[in-house]
């Protein structure tokens, strides 16, 4: 069970080993796979296997993809002649095995890559399913950038006395990444986002949005705007999603804004910007996201927009890490959401004056009112009463 930073090579680090192993055993016969890859996500997928392919150039070795949204037939008839190497997501592989188009007689060895992605989506009932399938005599191996202790606990059920070997400090990015975070409206984030990327010219931008809809959304935005951009989500097809990608990697596409299914699986050289456009629901997320950036020694930045109504997300993610995150204000973008002000004593919070104009809580207008409004309501609730009283009657 091993963790890593992002973009340090935990894909080498398991396959070069299976293909040292792997160039002693004999060809695969029809439908055999001799060494077993599990991803969360089919970019991963594509991706670890575009590495292994790149591995075995000149060898006689031979690697394979499976994944869902594409037709499952091309996968089965490439799978007829047997795979050295097979990189799947759950779900296709059940599809394949139920179908009986591939056999794990001879498998050597199983890698859960991104295992903690793996078992936190709720993969691990299909991960038990596949294992039956496969022999008991086998390798098993863990790979993730951050391992919680939960995950770790299903782990240690999958895996047989494992060894637990850490690259790095446990749940960092890379020393390479320069964080920053700028403090802002929720309401004026995607004019932000606007403004950065043209006053500073950026031509490759990765924006995480956290949600499909809110992606669509930036990006219509980003385009009224004359800037290239593309979205990249679970609603999208697998084609477009592959297109969206490759013109980003190109250059054809400037601004790739993505939930956090593209958080694992997207290997760009040289990525310099990732923006947080949202902050994501789970602190581990943070690390991955940004690990797009500062990969293999590269210099990254990554950048945060975050609202006030964020603040518990961003202090879990500073506990996290370890460290607190730089907050520099953006002129003309600065928050304008007033703080509550710090406990009295007695437990009761002093309140600054409402923006609106607006009474506040305790004044005598609000007490008025709030007299008014009960008022109201008992003789609606009367009235509710006695007619209904009077229909039991009748």
């Amino acid at each position: 069970m091993a963790s890593a930073q992002t973009g340090t090579g935990k894909t080498a680090a398991f396959i070069l080993p299976i293909i040292e192993l792997l160039q002693i055993e004999d060809r695969p016969k029809r439908l055999q796979v001799h060494s077993l890859i599990l991803t969360p996500t089919r970019e991963l997928a594509a991706q670890v296997e575009a590495n292994a392919r790149g591995y075995t150039k000149y060898l006689s070795l031979r690697s394979d993809a499976v994944y869902g949204g594409v037709s499952i037939r091309p996968q089965v008839k490439r799978l007829q002649s047997g795979v050295d190497i097979l990189v799947a997501t759950p779900g296709r592989l059940l599809d394949l095995i139920n179908q009986r188009t591939i056999r794990f007689d001879n498998l050597k060895v199983l890698v859960l890559d991104e295992a903690d992605r793996m078992l936190d989506m709720g993969f691990i009932r299909d991960i038990k399913k596949i294992i039956e399938f496969l022999p008991k005599d086998r390798q098993n191996m863990m790979f993730s950038a951050t391992f919680s202790a939960p995950i770790k606990k299903l782990a240690f059920g999958l895996l047989n006395d494992p060894i637990e070997i850490r690259a790095s400090v446990q749940n960092q990015a890379a020393p390479t990444v320069e964080h920053l975070v700028h403090p802002c409206d929720m309401a004026r984030k995607v004019d932000l986002l606007c403004h950065l990327i043209k006053t500073n010219q950026w031509k490759q931008v990765l924006v995480f949005a956290r949600t499909k809809h809110g992606a669509d959304k930036v990006v219509k935005i980003l385009c009224d705007q004359h800037m290239k951009a593309s979205a990249i989500h679970g609603n999208k097809s697998q084609g477009a999603r592959t297109r969206a990608l490759e013109g980003f990697k190109n250059g054809d596409v400037k601004i790739l804004v993505a939930t956090d299914i593209a958080a694992r699986g997207i290997d760009i050289h040289q990525l310099p910007y990732v923006i947080n456009l949202d902050l994501p629901n789970v602190a581990e997320d943070y690390v991955h996201r940004i690990g797009r950036t500062g990969r293999a020694g590269e210099n990254g930045h990554a950048i945060s927009l975050v609202a006030a109504e964020e603040a518990l997300l961003l202090k879990a993610i500073e506990k996290f890490i370890g460290n607190p995150l730089p907050k520099v204000d953006v002129v003309g973008f600065e928050q304008k959401i007033l703080k509550a002000e710090p406990l009295k004593q007695g437990g009761q919070r002093q309140r600054r004056p409402s923006q609106t104009g607006r009474p506040g809580r305790n004044s005598t207008a609000n007490s008025a009112l709030s007299q008014e409004r009960r008022s109201d309501w008992r003789k609606s609730s009367s009235r509710s009463s006695q007619g209904s009283r009077k229909s039991r009657q009748r």
